[in-house]
């Protein structure tokens, strides 16, 4: 799914949560489940609906947190890795495990 600009929120169960991703895969859930609780913030997920069994499951991953945007939070450089660096747009999206501060590389 990655960033986006809008705030999405809703409810799982009984609970108020503001969406980071809707349709992540395992390795994406535990990624995000480990960074946003490092960060403080209370992750609640669901399981998505499988249409068949041979399909692979998918997650919502959400946070209590309702003022809560990952966009917001990741270009106001409010989140930070396990280290103590600054998430950037591409840490958070898996692409790299570099933090440099750019958020956009020119090179080729």
């Amino acid at each position: 799914m990655g960033l986006e600009g809008k705030h999405s929120f809703g409810s799982i169960e009984e609970t108020r949560v503001t969406f980071v991703e809707k349709n992540t895969d395992e390795n994406r859930k535990e990624f995000l489940i480990k960074l946003l609780e490092h960060n403080g913030f209370e992750v609640i997920i669901e399981e998505e609906k499988r249409k068949t069994e041979e399909d692979p499951q998918l997650f919502t991953v959400a946070v209590t947190d309702m003022v809560f945007n990952p966009t917001i939070w990741v270009f106001q450089r409010k989140l930070k890795t396990f280290d103590g660096r600054m998430v950037t747009q591409d840490y958070w999206n898996q692409k790299t495990e570099e933090t440099n501060p750019r958020y956009w590389k020119n090179e080729k």
